[in-house]
C-alpha cells in the first residue's frame, strides 16, 4: 500500500489477502524469519506454483518482500505503511501465533528446517537464521 495517491482498493487486497487460509498459514510461517520457498513446500504440503502464487499475492498486499539467491527465493514480512493497516496485521499476526493449527505449521517447520538429514529437495536450501541456530 503506497502512502501517495490511496485508495480503497489497496484496502480490498489488503483485506483479501489476510482472507485465505493458506495466505494466513504462510503469514504464520514466515513469522520474523526469511525463508526459502522450498520449505513452505515440504511444510504445507502443497506444489511450488501454488505457494509463489500466494506469496505473490502476499507481495501486492504490501505484506512480504522477496529477494533471490542463486536459485533460492527467500521471503519476509514487512509491515504495511499504512499505521491502520500495520495494527491489524500485528494483531493477526499474535493470533496466528496462538492458533493451534499455526503452533502446528511452525513445529512442521522447525522440524523440517533442523532436520539431520532434510528431505532430497532441501539439501543445500538456506535454513531460515533463527531456525538455524536451534
Amino acid at each position: 500500500m503506497s502512502k501517495s495517491k490511496r485508495t480503497f482498493d489497496d484496502e480490498l487486497l489488503f483485506f483479501r489477502a489476510l482472507a485465505d487460509y493458506t495466505r494466513l498459514r504462510l503469514i504464520n510461517l514466515l513469522g520474523n524469519d526469511e525463508v526459502c520457498v522450498c520449505f513452505f513446500v515440504e511444510v504445507l504440503k502443497t506444489n511450488q506454483p501454488k505457494i509463489s502464487r500466494h506469496l505473490a499475492y502476499l507481495r501486492r498486499a504490501g505484506v512480504v518482500a522477496a529477494r533471490r539467491e542463486g536459485k533460492w527465493m527467500h521471503y519476509r514480512l514487512v509491515e504495511p505503511s499504512d499505521p491502520r493497516a500495520a495494527r491489524i496485521f500485528q494483531e493477526v499476526r499474535g493470533w496466528l501465533r496462538e492458533d493451534e493449527d499455526m503452533q502446528r505449521d511452525r513445529q512442521r517447520l522447525v522440524k523440517v528446517c533442523c532436520a539431520p538429514q532434510p528431505p532430497i529437495q532441501l539439501r543445500g536450501a538456506p535454513r531460515p537464521a533463527s531456525l538455524a541456530l536451534s
